[in-house]
């Protein structure tokens, strides 16, 4: 189960550059849930990680499944929409994270080969249409 987070600010995106497969990509900041992490614990701390941004997701903009076409292994990812909030320039970000860049739509369009998945477009042209599901949609069962 992954995570991500949509981050737009003044019409640009939040997104890092990350070596994966021995190249560089573009991705949405997101990652895995821990053992014993909510959903929302898990992007909070996944855009902090890998950006040095405090996220506060505000909802859900999908639950999407992929599967990679080279390795076989299938993907759930839930995505959230949210606000930046503060910034930690001193942090430290994840040792595979090259670099975090603010990309426009068409920026991340031309892209398009350079992404870590198509996750990463469909979640943000998702969000762009208006997919917004209340994070009440999502429960954590002990």
């Amino acid at each position: 189960m992954t995570v991500a987070a949509v981050a737009e600010q003044d019409g640009r995106f939040l997104l890092v550059e990350e070596r994966s497969g021995g190249r560089i990509v573009y991705n949405q900041p997101a990652g895995h849930l821990e053992d014993n992490e909510s959903l929302i614990d898990a992007v909070v701390r996944e855009t902090l990680e890998e950006t040095a941004w405090r996220f506060a997701p505000a909802s859900v903009t999908g639950v999407y499944r992929w599967r990679h076409p080279v390795s076989q292994n299938t993907y759930m990812r839930v995505t959230f929409a949210g606000r930046l909030e503060e910034h930690l320039a001193d942090q430290a970000l994840d040792p595979d994270i090259e670099r975090v860049v603010w990309m426009s739509i068409d920026e991340i369009r031309q892209r398009r080969d350079q992404l870590r998945s198509p996750l990463v477009l469909g979640n943000i042209e998702d969000y762009l249409a208006g997919a917004a599901y209340p994070l009440s949609l999502l429960a954590d069962v002990e």
